[in-house]
């Protein structure tokens, strides 16, 4: 079947099943609510982190179909699950699985995540969803306006959201442990893949690649070795979101949820320069956020490409590096208020984080069993909701990190209007903050 024929009934029949069975809520709605039934789990993308993804989510339901665009990753996750339902075309999976399946777990490169989240959305299907939750900051805030139309319970895959230190730290925040805070820094060693190159020479398709499909809605362009799949994709900007994207939606978890870091005002880059094909080698970042709902004014410092904040803002910081060096480590975050700093080592505050100039608060804070299983519990009880749900946390989360990848674009500051998603006085950055989609596909 060609893309477009199976593009073309998979929109009907989606359309067909939206205006009766599943405003029903349907059969998998209905077995969803069942507490002695598995949950049966579509996993699209198996391949990378999609791995690990599908072998998480085999521990909560049963894998009951897989999709890959790449025939030699599909087969590998098929000899493992044995689903019987193997498929390098989403669309064609949602077709045929449409009345058998609950939720799907989405580990595609950055630019398909909106796309395939919307349409499973709207056929009434629970959505697990990596991090960044999109590419573009229009297809964030859509899919959680989608996932509350269609009252589906959904998670952006940033696991550290659940980890209990992490948690405390930002109540700590939030009950005053700092004070006022004015200033963040936070910082990643991305990236870890080529940035700022040009194309690399073409080559014909591997057998076992689909890579129409894998270009989705992004603009044609030639396959080229080991520049786009299965990992370097995300130093392009048509398919991936750069350091920032990939790496900031774990870094700033910890400020985004200690000081609901939404709606800032403006954001201003310096980079290495870029071609508008790849992403610049290096970039800082300032965010500037208002005060919001009694949340003082605060800025955003962000760095990647091997800067870093200056090093005398670590001076009092005793918390080694896990190699026995001094700080900083290679990622963190450094939140300074004017009582006290706490300063957050790794990833995702997972190496030791310490308060600078004042004790702990004892704080109460939303204990977790599991960050995959806030999901599925949510699928089996719905009276619960992940903490990285799509309209109140994932969705706003990457909307306010992928804002700073438009300072980068424009080399410039850029006064935001977020309540509307407009640039202020320069039109010419909506192509990078609602997507044009290529070759047929929609955001449906």
């Amino acid at each position: 079947m060609s893309n477009r024929q199976n593009r073309r009934r998979f929109l009907q029949n989606s359309a067909a099943l939206g205006a009766g069975y599943w405003a029903l809520g349907g059969v998998a709605s209905a077995r969803s609510k069942s507490p002695n039934a598995q949950i049966q789990i579509a996993c699209v993308g198996v391949g990378g982190k999609g791995d690990s993804d599908t072998k998480n989510a085999s521990k909560f339901g049963k894998i009951a179909s897989l999709t890959d665009i790449d025939q030699k990753t599909l087969d590998g996750m098929e000899g493992l699950f044995k689903t019987g339902k193997i498929f390098n075309d989403y669309r064609e999976m949602l077709d045929q699985m449409g009345d058998q399946i609950d939720a799907v777990v989405i580990s595609t490169p950055d630019h398909m995540h909106a796309p395939i989240a919307a349409a499973t959305m709207k056929l009434g299907k629970h959505v697990y969803c990596q991090k960044p939750l999109t590419r573009t900051i229009w297809e964030a805030r859509r899919l959680g306006e989608i996932a509350k139309e269609m009252n589906v319970v959904t998670q952006m895959g940033n696991q550290h959201t659940a980890h209990s230190p992490m948690r405390k730290a930002a109540y700590q925040i939030k009950e005053g442990n700092l004070g006022t805070v004015k200033e963040v820094h936070v910082w990643t060693n991305r990236p870890v893949w080529p940035q700022g190159g040009s194309r690399p020479a073409t080559v014909p398709v591997p057998e076992h690649v689909h890579w129409d499909l894998w270009l989705g809605a992004a603009p044609k362009r030639p396959y080229g070795v080991g520049a786009y799949h299965d990992f370097k994709w995300r130093g392009w900007w048509d398919f991936g979101t750069g350091a920032l994207g990939d790496m900031a939606c774990h870094t700033c978890n910890l400020p985004f949820m200690a000081l609901n870091m939404r709606d800032p005002v403006s954001v201003e880059a310096e980079t290495s320069g870029h071609d508008g094909d790849s992403y610049p080698e290096w970039s800082q970042i300032k965010f500037e956020f208002p005060e919001l709902e009694g949340r003082a004014p605060f800025t955003l410092h962000w760095y990647d490409g091997g800067r870093k904040p200056d090093s005398a803002l670590f001076a009092d910081v005793t918390l080694k590096q896990p190699n026995g060096n001094p700080p900083p480590t290679a990622s963190g975050a450094l939140i300074i208020g004017d009582k006290a700093t706490m300063y957050a080592s790794g990833d995702y505050a997972e190496a030791g984080i310490e308060i600078l100039g004042a004790e702990e608060l004892k704080v109460e804070y939303p204990r977790s069993r599991g960050h995959v299983r806030e999901f599925y519990d949510a699928i089996n009880d719905r009276s619960k909701t992940p903490v990285a749900n799509m309209p109140d946390y994932g969705g706003p989360l990457t909307e306010t990190i992928l804002l700073g990848n438009l300072a980068v674009w424009k080399g410039a500051k850029v006064e935001w209007d977020a309540k509307n998603m407009i640039p202020i006085g320069d039109d010419s950055l909506m192509k990078m903050v609602k997507p044009d989609y290529q070759n047929g596909y929609e955001l449906i």
